[in-house]
């Protein structure tokens, strides 16, 4: 996988609602809630050009029901991938452009990491500025390393989840 980091594409936005749009229309009663995360719902943020999707279902298992369905949007279907009880989804192959990491209702630890993690970002331009700059540095340096990639992130993104998270609670 190529790794590029970019200047913020205000596309994305109309990206994400496109998918959107086609997710709803397949999962209909059993998606609960679905949310753009991820670099690319943050304006002004050096993303790598992949729409991040963060889809809350009623049962997680369920979801495997609609495998063929996702497949035919173009997905690729990989299961829990790493982390117990998510499904996760990618489109593009080696050019990734979207990515999706569904959760089931009750597993608030996962969606609030992710959902804390994006409205700290906007709330906090100097913190999302450091965090892209960050990025693109380490694209530079590992174009065609996503492992040296992430692991450089890694420090940085479990620093600022932390944060973010107490952030959340503050201002309920």
């Amino acid at each position: 996988m190529n790794i590029t980091v970019v200047e913020h594409n205000p596309n994305w936005k109309y990206e994400y609602l496109n998918e959107e749009y086609s997710i709803k229309e397949m999962l209909q009663k059993e998606l609960v809630n679905i949310f753009h995360i991820g670099s690319t719902s943050i304006q002004n943020l050096k993303a790598k050009p992949i729409i991040d999707i963060l889809l809350v279902v009623n049962d997680i298992r369920r979801l495997d029901n609609y495998s063929d369905q996702f497949e035919k949007l173009g997905y690729e279907v990989m299961g829990e991938f790493g982390i117990k009880r998510r499904r996760y989804y990618r489109k593009g192959g080696d050019n990734r452009t979207h990515q999706i990491h569904a959760f089931q209702y009750d597993n608030i630890q996962e969606i609030e990491r992710h959902l804390s993690f994006r409205d700290y970002l906007r709330q906090n331009q100097m913190i999302s500025n450091e965090y892209g700059a960050l990025k693109a540095e380490l694209a530079h340096r590992f174009p065609n390393d996503i492992e040296g990639y992430s692991d450089g992130k890694d420090a940085f993104v479990k620093r600022i989840e932390k944060e973010a998270l107490k952030w959340h609670w503050l201002n309920r």
